[in-house]
């Protein structure tokens, strides 16, 4: 799992990170199957946590559950740096979201080269809600954008909007989805939706991150 290192919103003086429920939910869906699970980010130890994340309107049972998990606090207080991971030794990657990815993985050449390298070994990436961003700079081993004629969802404009973010966030998911030649379908704003093309897995909001983990955990076993 690959969370961000970014805290900062833009220019607004606010803080961002990654989204909580969208990292506990599918670590407990990866944990309660048995799997082992590594944690990076870019600067490695502990990422910056949206702070909306961890308002009493965000939570879930899987926030809940993080809460009173000391062990799962510390792995996340503990993430490895990404240059330290290598994809030869892992079955897949996922990552969760919340807009700090969009200024520092999807620019980040440790996270290209980890995407490029596990597609290309036949392994699945899942990225749900703004986390898709990191698939920007991605390319085939042809040298074409990753997503191009591939069926892929991200956070929808319309939510950027809902959020107010629209013109803070460095670019927004839907559109460079679609600028890349990516085949970008969404159901209603925050609602689930997951879609799987190949080894692309991808997810549109913080709804759809235990589904995207469960439709990532069910091709692998």
């Amino acid at each position: 799992m690959v969370l961000t290192s970014h805290d900062k919103l833009g220019d607004t003086g606010k803080k961002t990170g990654f989204w909580l429920e969208e990292f506990a939910a599918p670590y407990y869906v990866f944990k309660n199957a048995g799997a082992v699970i590594v944690v990076a980010s870019p600067l490695g130890g502990q990422p910056p946590l949206d702070p909306k994340s961890d308002e009493p309107d965000a939570q879930t049972e899987a926030t809940k559950r993080f809460k009173a998990d000391p062990l799962a606090q510390a792995v996340l207080a503990h993430t490895v740096k990404l240059s330290s991971v290598s994809a030869e030794d892992f079955d897949a990657v996922f990552y969760p979201g919340g807009h700090g990815p969009l200024w520092d993985l999807a620019e980040d050449p440790d996270s290209i080269a980890l995407i490029e390298k596990t597609l290309a070994a036949d392994k699945y990436v899942a990225a749900v809600c703004h986390a898709p961003g990191v698939l920007r700079h991605v390319k085939t081993t042809n040298g074409s954008p990753v997503v191009k004629g591939k069926k892929v969802t991200g956070f929808t404009n319309t939510e950027e909007a809902a959020a107010g973010l629209s013109k803070v966030v460095p670019f927004l998911v839907e559109d460079m989805l679609v600028e890349n030649g990516g085949h970008y379908s969404k159901a209603e704003d925050w609602k689930p939706y997951v879609v799987v093309d190949g080894l692309l897995i991808t997810g549109q909001n913080p709804a759809s991150s235990e589904p995207a983990a469960e439709a990532l955990l069910k091709k692998l076993t």
